[in-house]
C-alpha cells in the first residue's frame, strides 16, 4: 500500500473544499496545522490547491501565509502546477491568483524549466502564454528599480568608506571602476540576464608602514561583501609568523591551513 503521507489540510485543499480547511486552519487545539507539511512527493497543500486548479483553497492558503515559492522534490513550485492544470482544463483562476501574489514566474524546477516552459511543451493557450509573459515582464522591471535603488545604496556606501582615506586618488578611481562592473552584473541578473563569473581578484598592497595598506583592504572586504562575493566583511589579518615555519618544509603546510578555510576572504599580510 502506498503510503501519501497527506495531510488533512492537503486533502482538503485538493478537493477545493474550504469549510474544512478553515476548520482546520482555525483548530483551538493545542497542535496546529502546519501549512507547509509536505506529502511524500515533497507537495505542500499549496501544491495540492494548485495542481487540482483549486482557486478559492489557493486564495485561503496564501492569506494564511503559505510559502508561494515552495518546491516540491521534482523542484516545481505551486505556479509550475497550476500552469500543468490550466493546461488540461483552460482554467487560469489559480494561475491569476499565483501571479497576484508575486508568484516567480522564472522559477526552475529540477530540469531548468520555468512555468512558461512547460506552457510552451504542451502546446497551451494563447491567453495563458500572454499572462505569464506579462507577468514576468513587470516582474524584470520591478526587480530592475529595486536593482537600480540598491546599486545607489552601495555605491553611496562605498564612497563614504573611500571618504575617509587621505590621497590615494589612483587606487580610488580603480575601487570605484571595479565596484560598478560588479553591481552592473547583479542588475543584469536582476533583469534575467546571464552573466558569466567573474574572476576571484587576488591583490597585493605594497607599501611603507602607515600608508593605508591595512584600512584599504579592509574596506575591500567590505566591498566585497557588498556585492556578494565574500559571506563576511571580515577580513583575516597575519603576521609573518603565522605563515612561515621553523623548519624546512613547514611553511606550505602552516600557510594552507590560513589561506584554504578563508577560500577568498580578505587576507592580510604583514
Amino acid at each position: 500500500m502506498i503510503q501519501m503521507a497527506q495531510t488533512p489540510l492537503h486533502v482538503s485543499a485538493g478537493y477545493n473544499n474550504v469549510e474544512i480547511m478553515q476548520f482546520l486552519l482555525d483548530w483551538p487545539g493545542a497542535e496546529k496545522v502546519e501549512l507547509e507539511a509536505k506529502n511524500m512527493y515533497g507537495e505542500t497543500p499549496l501544491h495540492m490547491a494548485a495542481k487540482n486548479g483549486c482557486n478559492e483553497a489557493v486564495k485561503m492558503l496564501l492569506a494564511r501565509g503559505a510559502f508561494v515559492e515552495s518546491k516540491a522534490n521534482n523542484g516545481m513550485t505551486p505556479l509550475h502546477l497550476a500552469v500543468w492544470h490550466s493546461l488540461r482544463s483552460e482554467d487560469y483562476s489559480a494561475v491569476k491568483t499565483l501571479l497576484e501574489s508575486d508568484a516567480d514566474g522564472s522559477a526552475e524546477d529540477n530540469e531548468g524549466m520555468t512555468p512558461l516552459n512547460h506552457l510552451s511543451q504542451g502546446q497551451g493557450s494563447e491567453k495563458l502564454q500572454k499572462l505569464l509573459h506579462r507577468h514576468l515582464e513587470e516582474q524584470r522591471k520591478r526587480r530592475a528599480i529595486e536593482a537600480c535603488s540598491e546599486t545607489k545604496a552601495k555605491m553611496d556606501a562605498l564612497e563614504n568608506e573611500l571618504a575617509s582615506i587621505v590621497g590615494l586618488h589612483s587606487l580610488k578611481l580603480q575601487l570605484r571602476k571595479w565596484a560598478k562592473g560588479m553591481l552592473l552584473d547583479e542588475r543584469r541578473r536582476a533583469l534575467g540576464l546571464k552573466v558569466g563569473p567573474r574572476r576571484p581578484p587576488h591583490m597585493a598592497f605594497l607599501g611603507n608602514p602607515g600608508t593605508g595598506k591595512t584600512m584599504v583592504a579592509r574596506i575591500l572586504g567590505k566591498l566585497l561583501h557588498m556585492v556578494g562575493i565574500l559571506a563576511t566583511d571580515k577580513v583575516t589579518e597575519v603576521q609573518r609568523t603565522d605563515l612561515v615555519g621553523e623548519f624546512v618544509g613547514h611553511t606550505g603546510p602552516k600557510t594552507r591551513r590560513k589561506v584554504r578555510p578563508l577560500l577568498i576572504r580578505c587576507f592580510i599580510c604583514y
